[in-house]
């Protein structure tokens, strides 16, 4: 179940760092809980209604390296996924190191992001 889990929730995650190539707006209010709130790598809280717009408005978003994935089910239907990511800049090299926490929630049999918080990192390796 953990693998499985794991490799469902990583593939939604991933979505979100594409919003311009692969995930229009109606994919984005389906992966959003409607409760959906962030706390981004800035501190700032975020809500819903931002969020949506800011992934809409991503024409070309830089590039993100997620790495370290992780899972813990929290409760039936309920998972908590970290991981780490960065930017690639046009030179290849990584820049804005981030832990990443999202809380993901399942209703209905689909699996909705209710949560997401990114910390800032130590620099991690171009791998």
């Amino acid at each position: 179940m953990t693998q499985a889990l794991l490799a469902t929730l990583q593939s939604l995650e991933v979505e979100l760092h594409h919003p311009g190539l692969r995930c229009d707006a109606a994919r984005l209010e389906q992966l959003l809980h409607a409760d959906f709130h962030e706390v981004g790598r800035s501190g700032r809280p975020y809500d819903r209604v931002t969020v949506l717009r800011f992934l809409a408005e991503q024409a070309s978003p830089p590039p993100v390296v997620p790495s370290d994935f992780e899972v813990r089910e929290l409760a039936p239907g309920a998972a908590l996924l970290t991981y780490r990511s960065a930017h690639r800049r046009p030179d290849g090299s990584l820049e804005n190191h981030t832990y990443r926490s999202s809380v993901w929630l399942q209703a209905r049999g689909e699996w909705q992001l209710y949560y997401h918080q990114g910390t800032p990192a130590l620099e991690i390796s171009d791998a």
